[in-house]
């Protein structure tokens, strides 16, 4: 996969991972499991770059007597998932031009 293509793929999930509710590192890794598999190596690298960008903010809390970071995802964040979704839907117009040229060409 294009590594552009999937570093976008992979903000966008994190982004969504803590749409609904504010999430700490190892909890992401572990609501991304059904969709991807991430390390923890790949995920703070991610997190560090989306809150530079201002599409999340980070909490630190005291969770068994360690700071546990808390991501909190910002207007930004929702309007580039929203925006992602919006880009996804031309992808897919492509890809199905694409697999159905390839469909004709194996009946063919």
């Amino acid at each position: 996969m294009d590594i552009q293509l999937k570093r976008g793929l992979l903000d966008v999930a994190v982004l969504a991972a803590i749409k609904n509710d504010d999430s700490y590192g190892y909890q992401i890794i572990k609501d991304l499991k059904p969709c991807m598999e991430i390390s923890e190596s790949t995920l703070y690298p991610i997190l560090r770059r989306l809150e530079a960008g201002e599409f999340l903010t980070v909490k630190d809390t005291i969770h068994n007597g360690r700071v546990r970071k808390y991501y909190h995802i910002t207007k930004k964040g929702i309007e580039k998932i929203e925006a992602f979704k919006k880009e996804w839907q031309e992808i897919m117009l492509i890809y199905n031009f694409v697999a159905r040229e390839e469909a004709k060409n194996d009946k063919g």
